[in-house]
């Protein structure tokens, strides 16, 4: 697996040796100091140039990079929208373990965006055509401290969407179930932690995407806890997931509200609670709910 520097030093030398590219430079963890270093990190890197057809055109151009396993044209995939004429790229994992996520950029382009990024980093700039950028942090991405209606607005979708997880599971409708948790109710759980986290750190840290760094900062019983709630698919077995997030969230939200002096909405919570667990007990030829 070729090294930092020998990825850097190649990712350069291109761009030295090509007339069309202008400026490099990097951004994502590689520039994030807080960001965990380890063998999976990507080369999040962007070539300033004149303009993208010639590259997209030459095809065997990305050659030079090294052996790949396999690529992808985010560009043109459908899934994605695209400017393709001010910004193209090759999302590449190569054979050696490496993984690049190449774009070139038309200067318009890079200057409406760069600005904005406090991870990017100069890496080359051959016509001086790009700002000075402070030193990379990651203080955009710190959790925000929230709003008395932030805090509130969290709480109800939380309480209110496990209605809708306690009648799929009551009809065993599992996929329906899974993207209830996941997509709707769990987003509102690491929010949630992530308000505690901020106020035990004064709000100067980041947590990472997904939350993904949140175990740096509690309790290790907490942090399994959390774990807990990620459930196979069987019933039994997310009803025990539900409860343990319920249990979690509203011993969190109560010490977040008494943190931030907000009042939690307990009579909402103990409420939906309530309505889960009779749910739980509910019989399978039920023929009314109470």
């Amino acid at each position: 697996m070729r090294t930092e520097q020998e990825m850097l030093d190649l990712i350069l030398n291109v761009a030295k040796n090509d007339e069309r590219i202008r400026a490099v430079f990097m951004n994502g963890s590689r520039t994030n100091p807080n960001a965990v270093k380890d063998i999976f990190q990507d080369y999040d890197i962007a070539y300033v140039v004149e303009e993208t057809k010639s590259f997209r055109e030459q095809k065997d151009w990305i050659n030079q990079f090294g052996e790949r396993l396999y690529m992808q044209y985010p560009e043109e995939n459908s899934y994605y929208k695209n400017d393709i004429d001010n910004c193209y790229g090759w999302l590449i994992q190569f054979t050696d373990g490496n993984r690049l996520d190449l774009h070139v950029c038309t200067l318009s382009y890079v200057l409406k965006e760069i600005e904005e990024d406090r991870l990017c980093k100069i890496l080359l700039d051959k016509d001086k055509c790009l700002p000075n950028m402070p030193e990379a942090t990651d203080e955009d991405y710190w959790v925000k401290k929230p709003t008395e209606k932030n805090f509130l607005d969290t709480c109800n979708e939380f309480w209110w969407c496990l209605n809708n997880v306690a009648k799929g599971l009551w009809r065993e409708e599992i996929p329906y179930v899974m993207d209830m948790i996941n997509y709707v109710v769990r987003p509102q759980l690491i929010r949630l932690m992530e308000w505690k986290i901020g106020s035990d750190t004064n709000f100067s840290v980041s947590v990472g995407k997904s939350g993904k760094y949140m175990y740096r900062w509690l309790e290790n019983q907490t942090w399994n806890a959390f774990l807990k709630t990620y459930p196979s698919g069987q019933v039994e077995s997310i009803w025990e997931s539900v409860f343990i997030m319920c249990d979690l969230f509203n011993d969190i939200a109560k010490e977040v509200s008494w943190n931030m002096e907000i009042k939690y909405n307990e009579i909402e919570a103990n409420n939906s609670l309530k309505f889960l667990k009779h749910v739980y007990a509910l019989p399978k030829n039920a023929k009314e709910i109470y």
